[in-house]
């Protein structure tokens, strides 16, 4: 049970770097305003969001796979602080009462997928089920 769910979350949280990675490749005006509204625009431009696209796929899709878990968990682990620390006021203050200044309960799963990478590094010797796990038995 303990390999199987560690699969899934591995899955999932990797599909989901792999989903935004490919929204930055194919809807880089979408990337772009995300990156105007949230990042202040440090990383608008196509150029920018193609290079982190692409590096982003790549580390989900390395995730997805389980393989060269002890870069690859650390990459996602990374990727979601960075995605978290912009928002930050609203993981605080999800109704927009104190901090923030709109409510965005939608951004707060942002610190499920922080903690599932948590999870994922702290007990990847039970994550059976991936490429790196085959190839050591």
């Amino acid at each position: 049970m303990k390999a199987l769910s560690l699969l899934l979350l591995r899955v999932s949280t990797g599909l989901y770097l792999v989903f935004w990675g490919l929204v930055k490749l194919t809807a880089t005006d979408k990337a772009n305003a995300v990156s105007d509204k949230y990042y202040n625009g440090l990383l608008t431009g196509d150029i920018i969001n193609i290079g982190l696209g692409s590096l982003q796929v790549l580390v989900g899709a390395l995730v997805v796979l389980g393989l060269m878990r002890r870069v690859a968990y650390f990459g996602q682990l990374f990727w979601y602080v960075a995605g978290l620390l912009p928002i930050l006021p609203y993981i605080i203050d999800p109704f927009g009462m104190y901090i923030a200044d709109s409510a965005k309960l939608t951004f707060f799963p942002s610190t499920t997928l922080l903690f599932a990478s948590l999870i994922l590094i702290a007990f990847k010797e039970y994550d059976t089920y991936s490429i790196d796990a085959k190839k050591t038995q």
